[in-house]
């Protein structure tokens, strides 16, 4: 979730755009948004992994998931692609404890430490997936079920060649779009301007979603500041929000 290092949590969409019926579909991807790299855990990290992961981490499972199960109760829940190292995503689940919320993140360390910062702050509604964003999405998630889905700070790909691995592009965002309830929000953030435009194209060009702002967002109260950010915002850096609803 933080801009620096990138969380690379997220995952890209499939070249063609996936189904969004009940059932889960398999089609064929060739293309990611995250690249694995080896990350060094920590002791802290290792322990929360096998202690706490069989408590809050949700097996990946190409079947729909039950989340008034997976969570013990009925709650508005929320989705979050790629949380980095957690620490925007445990101060929002503590702020707001009247909602659920599941975070997707591929990277082991990052899974780790937020599983320190869930046993921390007694967190009871946050659950974890470890796998590919897309896959979660297309198999796990049923369809308008979602109150909303945070994506912040995804890797750019700054290089020209790379942009297709962004995240955020048409087929993926219908795919989002899909799984939230109607009046549900897809909260966006980036810190590289060329991101947020083409994020503000694709969000805008999305039929069953509508900006809530007439470009880009005031940062709403429910997403904190985190450290890399103040440090950009110190250094003139631009950070771009875009909040849209299902209509």
């Amino acid at each position: 979730m933080t801009p620096d290092p990138r969380p690379d949590g997220d995952a890209s969409p499939a070249d063609d755009a996936s189904p969004t019926s009940d059932q889960p579909q398999h089609p064929r991807r060739s293309i990611r948004s995250f690249v694995l790299r080896a990350g060094r855990m920590g002791s802290g990290q290792v322990k929360a992994m096998e202690t706490l992961g069989p408590l809050y981490v949700l097996p990946y499972k190409p079947e729909r998931l039950d989340v008034a199960q997976a969570f013990g109760r009925q709650a508005p829940t929320v989705l979050e692609i790629g949380f980095g190292m957690g620490h925007a995503t445990a101060q929002i689940a503590a702020a707001r404890p009247q909602d659920d919320f599941i975070g997707i993140e591929v990277h082991t360390p990052g899974v780790g430490a937020l599983l320190q910062r869930i046993q921390e702050r007694g967190l009871t509604n946050l659950r974890l997936i470890q796998h590919d964003a897309v896959e979660v999405l297309r198999d796990m998630i049923a369809p308008d079920s979602l109150a909303g889905i945070h994506v912040y700070f995804p890797d750019p790909w700054h290089k020209k060649k790379h942009n297709k691995r962004r995240l955020i592009q048409a087929p993926f965002v219908k795919e989002l779009s899909s799984r939230l309830a109607p009046g549900g929000y897809l909260h966006c953030a980036t810190d590289w301007q060329p991101y947020a435009e083409q994020m503000l194209e694709v969000l805008g060009a999305e039929p069953t979603l509508q900006n809530t702002a007439s470009g880009y967002a005031e940062r709403p109260d429910w997403r904190p500041l985190t450290k890399f950010e103040n440090r950009g915002i110190k250094l003139g850096h631009g950070v771009w929000d875009l909040v849209f609803t299902k209509r």
